[in-house]
C-alpha cells in the first residue's frame, strides 16, 4: 500500500542516528513491554543491552500503574491471549492519561479476524507508532483514506520490510538495513519494536525517533550476521552488536534513501 500523506523524504546522517542512540543511553528510559509469551526474554534482553530498561507484567491489577511510570509503552498482539486482552486497554489509558509514547505491534492481525478487530479498537486512542509489515498494513487500513487519517492524527506508521518505511505527516523516511537471517530467528521483529518505544521515549519526533531505531537494530543484526555461524548464534551476537554499537558502525553501514 502506498501512503497518499504528502511528507517530506528525508535522509538520515550517522550523526543524527548515533545521537539519539547515546541519549537512550544515558537516559536510561524504562519501556514497559506487553508483547508475546515467545518474544519476552528476548525482548528485555535486547532493551538492556540497548541501555534501556524493561518491564513486563501482564497483571490487569497492576498494569496500569506500570505503563504510567514507565517512559513508554510497547503493546505486542503476538499471542493475544485473555490476560493481555484484559491488560493492553488499561495499560494504553494509562499510558496517554500519563503523557507516554504508546507504540503497537499489531502482529498476524492479517491471519486473525478477531485479532484485526481489536487492534482498530486500539487505533482510536491515536497511539504514536504503529510498527507493521505490509500485510498487516492492509488489513488493518484495507481503504487507505483509513491509514492516512490516523497519520494525520499524528500516529506515526514504520512500515517494515525489505526496504523499511517510516510515514508521518511532516516527513518520511526509507531504510535500507538489516540482514535475511535475522528473519530466521524468532522474536526478532518484536524485540526491535522495543527498541523504536525506547527511542521514542526520548525524542518528541517520532519519526525521526523510528527512523533510527530501526536503524540501529538493522544495523547491529547485519554486524551480528558478519559474526554468527547461524540462526543459533544470531541472538547473542545481536545482544552484543547492540550494546557496542558505535559511531564508526552507523557511518560505515547506514543506507537511509
Amino acid at each position: 500500500m502506498t501512503l497518499s500523506i504528502a511528507a517530506t523524504t528525508q535522509s538520515l546522517t550517522p550523526e543524527t542516528v548515533y545521537g539519539l542512540l547515546e541519549k537512550v543511553r544515558r537516559q536510561q528510559p524504562r519501556v514497559h513491554a506487553i508483547t508475546n509469551a515467545v518474544a519476552q526474554a528476548f525482548t528485555a534482553n535486547t532493551l538492556l543491552a540497548l541501555g534501556a530498561v524493561p518491564s513486563m507484567t501482564l497483571a490487569p491489577d497492576e498494569v496500569a500503574g506500570f505503563a504510567a511510570s514507565a517512559d513508554a509503552l510497547l503493546v505486542n498482539l503476538g499471542t493475544l491471549d485473555e490476560t493481555r486482552r484484559a491488560a493492553i486497554p488499561l495499560a494504553i489509558e494509562a499510558a496517554c492519561a500519563a503523557g507516554r509514547p504508546v507504540c503497537i505491534d499489531p502482529v498476524f492481525v492479517d491471519r486473525s479476524p478477531s485479532r484485526c478487530a481489536f487492534a482498530l479498537t486500539l487505533m482510536a486512542s491515536r497511539p504514536d507508532l504503529v510498527r507493521l509489515n505490509t500485510a498487516e498494513l492492509e488489513a488493518l487500513f484495507p481503504e487507505r483514506a483509513k491509514a492516512d487519517a490516523l497519520i494525520a492524527g499524528g500516529t506515526v506508521l514504520a512500515v517494515t520490510g525489505a526496504e523499511d518505511k517510516i510515514e508521518s505527516e511532516g516527513e518520511d523516511f526509507r531504510l535500507l538495513n538489516g540482514h535475511p537471517l535475522m528473519s530466521r530467528v524468532t522474536a526478532t521483529g518484536c524485540a526491535g519494536g522495543a527498541v523504536l518505544a525506547a527511542f521514542c521515549a526520548v525524542e518528541g519526533d517520532k519519526a525521526l525517533a523510528a527512523a533510527c531505531g530501526l536503524s540501529v537494530f538493522n544495523i547491529a543484526g547485519e554486524l551480528a550476521a558478519m559474526r554468527a555461524g547461524g540462526p543459533g548464534s544470531l541472538v547473542p551476537e545481536l545482544l552484543d552488536a547492540l550494546y557496542g554499537l558505535c559511531l564508526r558502525d552507523i557511518e560505515t553501514r547506514l543506507q537511509s534513501a
